[in-house]
């Protein structure tokens, strides 16, 4: 099988689909650093959220609840991945980046971050109860 092309930024082009399969193929075409960002993002979905539901659409790993919308994706960039969370200005606190859209709000992890998985967590918690987004 080829490796999937890089888009702008690093972000790996992947075929849209549902369930875990699709993710993880993102995921392992992650380059470099950005990779193992991926993989702790899906991790902790995976420890912090019971059933959650997964899918890549437009290039991009969306994590949700069934019957309930998409609570979190992710996406590469140069310098960073970028956390989307739908509902971001009902966490407390609010992720610190702001976005164009009413309620998203974007969170950056960087190559030499150390991931605050204790807030992340508690972000992904607080995200996966919300009524999510309808895509």
């Amino acid at each position: 099988m080829d490796k999937p092309k890089l888009l702008s930024g690093g972000n790996p082009q992947i075929p849209k689909g549902d369930g875990d399969a699709p993710v993880q193929a993102y995921i392992a075409a992650m380059p470099g650093w950005k990779q193992r960002v991926g993989r702790a993002i899906d991790g902790l979905v995976e420890k912090t959220v019971a059933d959650v539901r997964k899918a890549v659409k437009w290039n991009t790993p969306f994590y949700g609840i069934e019957g309930n919308g998409w609570f979190l994706a992710f996406h590469c960039f140069d310098r960073y991945v970028k956390l989307t969370f739908f509902r971001g200005t009902s966490l407390v606190p609010q992720p610190p980046e702001s976005s164009k859209q009413k309620e998203v709000r974007y969170f950056h992890i960087h190559e030499d971050d150390v991931i605050d998985e204790t807030q992340l967590a508690d972000w992904i918690r607080q995200a996966a109860a919300l009524p999510g987004e309808k895509l």
